[in-house]
């Protein structure tokens, strides 16, 4: 059995505070406590609340963009890579709950250029689920409907059921 370090049970702990209490209602001076730290030694671990927030999106990004990726250059119907973004995100849903509370909540606290940046990239993801479900409407393995109220529907609904189980 894999021993679990400090640090890694820092960023687990973290995250799961971060998610269940809220970004903005946070410090890392509110959270070294609880996690049995004292507020110097937690900044060996990050720069800072934002920085965390930061990786914890763009990583959880980054894993969506590479398995969407994946599914575009695959040679599989329409309908079939519909159906694998799908499952992706109700897996991820299940096994990774405060990630993807980072991701449905807490996307507005970044900041700038980072925030820019997180909203360019969500909507080439989202772009691209609206191409999946436009490739099939076009070849008709999927009825005649809007294109972008579809793309919204699948989506809405993967946020509805993170919502669902947490």
């Amino acid at each position: 059995m894999k021993r679990i370090t400090k640090k890694e049970l820092f960023f687990e702990k973290t995250l799961k505070l971060i998610s269940e209490k809220a970004f903005k209602a946070k410090t890392m001076r509110d959270l070294a406590p609880e996690l049995n730290f004292e507020v110097a030694n937690v900044y060996n671990y990050i720069d800072s609340k934002e920085a965390l927030l930061e990786d914890y999106l763009f990583s959880t990004l980054e894993e969506f963009v590479v398995y969407l990726d994946n599914i575009m250059n695959s040679s599989y119907s329409p309908v079939e890579k519909l159906k694998f973004v799908i499952s992706k995100h109700v897996q991820y849903t299940l096994n990774k709950p405060y990630e993807v509370s980072l991701f449905v909540y807490e996307w507005r606290n970044l900041k700038g250029e980072k925030l820019e940046e997180f909203k360019l990239k969500r909507s080439g993801y989202i772009s691209t689920v609206s191409n999946i479900i436009d490739e099939g409407i076009s070849e008709g393995s999927l009825r005649k409907m809007d294109g972008e109220f579809a793309t919204f529907m699948v989506i809405s609904s993967m946020r509805w059921l993170f919502s669902m189980i947490t």
